[in-house]
């Protein structure tokens, strides 16, 4: 219960603008602001007791308690370190960042594409933080997680071995906000350890709040020029690199100086007549501002003679820093992939550029609910959420030989990296994209079921299945209602995720999901004449000389039917169960049933007992989670996806299976539930207000 109020608190406070970039979401409650200025009034430096200098926040394996690479760390302030410590000097500058002994190579480079661009550096890597003025001890910084901006503070205890850094360190050594930005992101991800391997789309998205796509150059997409082209115009970061074939090829330079296993910048991309034909021209940044490419439309190539003054004068560069022109067919050539990260609108403030649409939701996958594994699992396929875009404007650029909407769509699974410390790692995940068929276009209140998936193929999907934190994919399709339905590959692996869309145009992105609402009759009429002599009778026998059945009489009863039934299992009905029975039908508050609540009882279990019998498809005496979501509905009673997830948490047993006892209470509770509701809420307004006296009456009830 109080998870599911502190995720409803949560949600309230994203409506209310936190965790924006400028409303970053306080880290483990800690408040930067008010911690420095407890540290300076009592003079004392920042000790940050909840990531503290112990083994435990170096790592669990490799870097564990017992490993032989953790003897002799001692943890040593930058003021332990040097005499003149430097926050930052001179501009946050690549040669800041020098891996040091962890495997995190994939976040340095993206530190490095920060570098870069000074307004996205500026959002990670608060200003006006220094060794000097009103120094305490204690930093911060902001990353993105998953839909939201987190302020992480710390100390400025590092790990160092011997008087030196042991990670990330600045080649100089004197300048330290790398090494501290690197323990944040480790605080962050539970260790430094759990930062061991990874992608640099990871960083760049942590790092911005953008969505990464990686376009693998041995098989380019046709359009991918033009797809450069238009992501520069909407200030994206681009990189690439060249694949290595041995360690020994790390930062090795080609005999035309490229070299391989390097982070560079793309930073445009053109075309020019050259010899009577239009040719492709993109430019490449080396970080180091120096060491270029010597190939053709190099610096001082003979290409460029042969082009007209204005596109020379507009394009031609000579300087030795680091920046280069080459041919796109070259590029292909000589690079191995391109890495894109598109930016949300509002980590732009250059009114220039081109800005994304950008559309986001948060899901889960909950075992027996809503984690219902891919198309290849046919029977729980259709329980995984779902959600809609609706795709209106065409891409207004005549000239990119694709007709349709242009989008990505990432689906990103949260928290995995800090779960590394109790043995779980990446999920399998990937999605399908299908058509909206007429007949639900423009409804919201609707889950797509098993027979809809059955007769109905992808119009797209992402190109795989991975065990990566994110997948992503561009698409072009045309106008229309499409369903994104994102899971993991096999059914039943619990998870948290994000899944965003940016499109070129505005687009309507909802979740797909079915009301909350309870079309079960108000009351089953019966009368006294209704109720035939034998039933009668054996009333008066169970009843005894008080005329009436109470909670306790009553599992007596129920369980000396059921136990006597071959077609279903049970263990029993709970005195719980069977109090809320009475409790739904006790209508003179006697806390007892009488003739006629009795027999309107019994005409209710056996219609659940219908239901069941008609859903156990397998005549196991039991159902399945995805059984008993159909025979919920089949009870009269439409649920969303956060409301089944509770009935598999409550009434499911270890494998996932109900029994009929747990089936009959769950069914019992909800109608008592919605009775009680629809009788509080007076203008069936759907909102009801309770004081404190009253919602412990109706929990407790």
């Amino acid at each position: 219960m109080s998870g599911i109020a502190a995720k409803l608190q949560r949600n309230r406070a994203r409506a209310e603008g936190i965790g924006t970039n400028a409303q970053a979401v306080k880290y483990l409650g800690q408040d930067y602001e008010a911690l420095k200025r407890s540290c300076l009034e009592s003079g004392r430096l920042f000790h940050d007791e909840t990531f503290e200098a112990v083994t435990s926040s170096l790592g669990f394996n490799e870097l564990g308690p017992s490993s032989y690479k953790v003897r002799g760390v001692e943890w040593l302030r930058p003021t332990d370190l040097t005499s003149s410590p430097q926050f930052i000097s001179q501009g946050a500058t690549r040669t800041d960042i020098c891996q040091g002994a962890l495997g995190d190579c994939w976040l340095l480079a993206a530190i490095a594409s920060l570098t870069l661009n000074q307004d996205v550096l500026a959002r990670v890597v608060p200003p006006e933080q220094s060794f000097e003025e009103d120094y305490a001890g204690i930093f911060h910084f902001q990353f993105w997680q998953f839909g939201e901006w987190v302020d992480v503070v710390i100390d400025d205890r590092l790990p160092t071995r011997d008087g030196e850094l042991l990670f990330v360190h600045s080649a100089e050594g004197s300048e330290f906000w790398s090494a501290l930005l690197e323990k944040a992101y480790a605080k962050l991800n539970g260790c430094y350890e759990a930062l061991s391997g990874g992608t640099t789309t990871e960083g760049f998205e942590d790092f911005t709040g953008g969505i990464a796509e990686v376009h693998e150059l041995s098989r380019p997409s046709p359009h991918l020029f033009k797809i450069i082209q238009k992501a520069l115009r909407r200030g994206s970061l681009l990189g690439c690199s060249i694949d290595i074939t041995s360690s020994a090829d790390s930062e090795a330079v080609t005999s035309q100086q490229l070299v391989k296993g390097h982070a560079y910048s793309v930073t445009g991309a053109e075309e020019v007549v050259y010899r009577g034909e239009l040719t492709k021209l993109i430019r490449i940044r080396n970080p180091w501002g120096q060491v270029e490419w010597t190939g053709p439309w190099s610096d001082r190539s003979s290409q460029w003679q042969q082009i007209s003054d204005e596109d020379r004068d507009r394009l031609s560069h000579r300087a030795e820093d680091g920046e280069f022109w080459m041919s796109f067919s070259d590029f292909l050539n000589h690079y191995s992939r391109v890495e894109i990260c598109n930016l949300t609108p509002d980590a732009l403030s250059d009114d220039s550029y081109k800005k994304w649409a950008l559309s986001k939701f948060d899901g889960n996958w909950r075992r027996g609910s809503t984690a219902g594994g891919c198309r290849n699992f046919p029977n729980t396929f259709w329980t995984n959420p779902q959600f809609v875009i609706k795709l209106e404007e065409e891409d207004d650029d005549p000239n990119d030989d694709e007709s349709g909407c242009s989008f990505v769509v990432g689906l990103i699974q949260k928290n995995r990296r800090k779960m590394r410390k109790i043995g779980e790692d990446m999920h399998t995940i990937g999605f399908a994209i299908y058509e909206v068929p007429d007949e639900f276009t423009g409804q919201r209140n609707v889950h797509l079921n098993r027979e809809y998936f059955l007769r109905h193929a992808s119009k797209a999907r992402s190109e795989t299945f991975i065990n990566l934190r994110e997948v992503c994919n561009r698409f072009c399709l045309p106008p229309g209602e499409y369903l994104i339905v994102p899971s993991t590959f096999e059914p039943n692996k619990d998870g948290d995720f994000c899944v965003r869309v940016f499109s070129e145009k505005q687009a309507e992105f909802e979740e797909l999901d079915d009301p909350i609402e309870s079309k079960v009759e108000e009351e089953i009429e019966i009368s006294e004449d209704d109720v035939d002599d034998r039933f009668r009778s054996l009333f008066g026998q169970l009843a005894g000389a008080d005329c009436e059945i109470s909670a306790f009489e009553l599992k007596n009863i129920l369980n000396k039917v059921v136990t006597k039934r071959k077609d279903i299992k049970t263990d029993g009905f709970s005195l719980e169960t069977c109090r809320n029975m009475v409790n739904l039908l006790d209508k003179d508050g006697s806390g007892k049933l009488g003739l006629i609540e009795f027999k309107v009882l019994w005409t209710k279990i056996e219609t659940f007992l219908n239901i069941y019998r008609q859903r156990d498809t397998d005549q196991s005496g039991t159902m399945s989670s995805s059984e008993m979501r159909v025979a919920v509905e089949d009870a009269g009673f439409s649920l969303n996806n956060p409301l089944h997830q509770v009935l598999v948490a409550r009434y499911s047993e270890p494998n996932l299976t109900i029994d009929f006892d747990n089936f009959v209470g769950c069914l019992v509770r909800l109608e008592s539930m919605f009775k009680t509701f629809k009788t509080m809420d007076k203008d069936e307004s759907g909102v009801v207000e309770l004081n404190l006296l009253e919602w412990l009456n109706f929990a407790l009830l």
